[in-house]
């Protein structure tokens, strides 16, 4: 009796150590997707004191927003329902959108400061702590891109930053963030700074 109480404890404590994962549910991966993880990673850094190393992890193979939560049963629920209603979606990633999401984090931190710079000298009168901080971190990862990434048009990394901004921050910051890259991009172009191949060619 004490040892079947005992691993019925043990594999409670393990069930709790454990992030609950939707056995029903999956997400595709995407590089739109690894992007909003990028951002959330980058974000994480900022505002903690976690290595970027140690929260990928946990915040690449996560999805937080469960959309069931608000289903409503009279019904009790069994132990497998209430599992399945508090789980994360997980998302299935491709090797190439995991290494992409690794690639970017590093490269937009090691780059950061130049690319700060770069931010400051287009938006005039704003100063770095006068604008929101996603949309920043959004800046800071579309001109990573720009430098770093010869497969990925300019237009995409572009585009990609907008949208991103349009569901994480302000309803103006697309407009914003739109206006300032498409200057560093003009400025970075005319400087021979982009070098584009492959389908990154597409729509430079």
């Amino acid at each position: 009796m004490f040892i079947n109480r005992s691993l019925m404890m043990a594999k409670e404590e393990e069930k709790n150590e454990k992030f609950a994962l939707s056995k029903t549910k999956t997400i595709t991966g995407s590089r739109r997707l690894a992007r909003e993880k990028v951002l959330q990673i980058l974000m994480s850094t900022e505002v903690s004191e976690i290595p970027w190393e140690e929260s990928f992890s946990h915040i690449f193979f996560r999805k937080f927003n469960f959309g069931d939560k608000e289903e409503k049963s009279e019904k009790l629920l069994t132990e497998e329902e209430i599992f399945e209603i508090e789980a994360d979606i997980p998302i299935i990633w491709e090797d190439e959108e995991i290494q992409f999401g690794r690639d970017l984090v590093k490269l937009t931190l090691k780059t950061m400061n130049e690319v700060n710079e770069l931010i400051e000298q287009h938006t005039a009168n704003w100063h770095l702590d006068r604008i929101a901080k996603i949309d920043i971190l959004l800046m800071q990862i579309a001109i990573t891109e720009l430098l770093n990434f010869e497969d990925i048009p300019t237009k995409v990394s572009i585009n990609e930053a907008i949208d991103i901004a349009k569901k994480y921050s302000t309803h103006k910051s697309g407009t914003f963030i739109n206006g300032i890259l498409d200057s560093i991009f003009i400025q970075l172009k005319n400087d021979n700074l982009i070098k584009k191949s492959g389908r990154g060619l597409i729509e430079n």
